[in-house]
C-alpha cells in the first residue's frame, strides 16, 4: 500500500512539473508583442570529415568519440615508410644532379677558354694571310676550328642548363613527397568535438578515406520557416533568440545569418499539414561563435526549440526574451 502511495505521489509531481513548464512556455508565447516572430527548429552544427589524401595504412588515432579537439591538433597518422624511402631516393638523385651541374660548369669554362685561344689564332692567321705568308686553305681551317669551338661552348652551356633543370625537377619531386608526408599527419581543421570515429589503426584506406567526423561547435545554427508577411521584414544580421525545449530557462542570443531568396513549401516535419501547404521562407539563425567557445561543452545537435526574431530594428525584446545564457 505504501509503495502504491509513493508511486502515485511521484506521478503527481511529474504531472505538476510538466504542467508548470507548459503553462510557463504558453505564457511566454502569449506575452510576445507585435513585431516578434517565432518558429520551431532544431540545433544544427557543421560536420567536417577528416580524411586521407593518399591511400595507405592507418597507424594511429589519438582521439575518441566525444573528445574536444582544437584546430591544428594532431588526430591520426598514416604509415609514411614508403614515402620516406621515396624521399631518400630523390635526395640521392639530387646529389647526382648537382654533381652533373658542377661538371657541366667546368666543361663550359674549358670550352670558353678553348674558343678564346682559337679566336686569337684566327686573328693571327688573318694577318699572315694578308701579308701573303700563308695559303687561303690554312686560314679556312682556322675559321672552321673557331666555328667548332663556338659549337662546343653552346653544347656545354646547354648541358649546364639541362643539369639545372634536372635539379629543379628533383627539388619539385622532393617537395611533393614531403607534402604527402605532411598530409599523412591528419590534423583538426576546426575547433570541435569528435562525432564519429570511422576507422581504426591497421586499416588500409583509399585516397579520401574518412577517418573521423568532427562537429564544428563554433558554427551552430537553427533553421526555421516564416510566412511571407513576416519573412519580408527580417533583416540579415538582425538580432534573434533561441530557446531550447530541454532548457527553457536559457535564452540564447543569436543573429539571422541567412534568409532564403525564394519561398518554398515547408518540410513534412515542420508544424501542421496546414502550415506545410503554405509557402514559407527558410531562415537560419546563428549563435555567436565567441559565445559558443565559452559553452562548447554544452553544444548538442538535434535539440528542438524555438527561435524568435525581431521584425524591425525599433522592436524591443520583451522581458521573457532577455538573454540568460551567460548567467546559466
Amino acid at each position: 500500500m505504501k509503495r502504491r502511495w509513493i508511486k502515485w505521489a511521484m506521478l503527481g509531481v511529474v504531472l505538476i512539473a510538466g504542467f508548470g513548464a507548459y503553462v510557463w512556455l504558453g505564457q511566454r508565447e502569449d506575452k510576445l508583442p507585435e513585431g516578434i516572430a517565432s518558429g520551431n527548429g532544431r540545433i544544427e552544427a557543421t560536420e567536417v570529415d577528416v580524411a586521407t589524401k593518399l591511400a595507405g595504412r592507418l597507424t594511429e588515432i589519438m582521439v575518441r568519440e566525444g573528445d574536444m579537439v582544437a584546430k591544428g591538433q594532431t588526430l591520426a597518422r598514416m604509415d609514411t615508410r614508403e614515402l620516406a624511402a621515396r624521399r631518400r631516393s630523390a635526395q640521392a638523385e639530387m646529389q647526382r644532379a648537382e654533381e652533373e651541374r658542377r661538371y657541366a660548369a667546368a666543361m663550359l669554362e674549358q670550352q670558353r677558354s678553348q674558343l678564346a685561344l682559337v679566336v686569337k689564332d684566327l686573328d693571327r692567321y688573318r694577318r699572315l694571310y694578308a701579308s701573303k705568308s700563308i695559303a687561303l686553305q690554312s686560314l679556312q681551317r682556322q675559321e672552321t676550328a673557331r666555328d667548332t669551338a663556338r659549337a662546343a661552348v653552346a653544347a656545354a652551356r646547354a648541358r649546364q642548363a639541362n643539369a639545372t633543370a634536372a635539379i629543379d625537377a628533383v627539388k619539385a619531386r622532393i617537395d611533393e613527397i614531403q607534402s604527402f608526408i605532411d598530409d599523412s599527419t591528419l590534423m583538426a581543421p576546426v575547433d570541435g568535438r569528435v562525432l564519429y570515429r570511422l576507422a581504426e589503426p591497421g586499416e588500409v584506406l583509399g585516397a579520401g578515406g574518412r577517418v573521423l567526423t568532427l562537429l564544428d561547435v563554433s558554427d551552430v545554427t537553427m533553421t526555421i520557416f516564416l510566412p511571407t508577411n513576416q519573412a519580408g521584414r527580417v533583416d540579415l544580421g538582425s538580432d534573434a533568440r533561441i530557446i531550447l525545449d530541454a532548457r527553457p530557462d536559457w535564452v540564447i542570443p543569436a543573429r539571422v545569418s541567412f534568409v532564403a531568396p525564394k519561398a518554398q513549401f515547408t518540410p513534412k516535419d515542420v508544424e501542421t499539414r496546414t502550415e506545410r501547404e503554405k509557402l514559407m521562407f527558410r531562415i537560419k539563425v546563428r549563435i555567436d561563435p565567441e559565445l559558443l567557445k565559452a559553452h562548447a561543452e554544452k553544444v548538442k545537435t538535434g535539440l528542438p526549440g524555438m527561435a524568435y526574431l525581431r521584425l524591425g530594428a525599433d522592436v524591443l525584446w520583451p522581458p521573457v526574451l532577455k538573454t540568460t545564457l551567460d548567467g546559466a
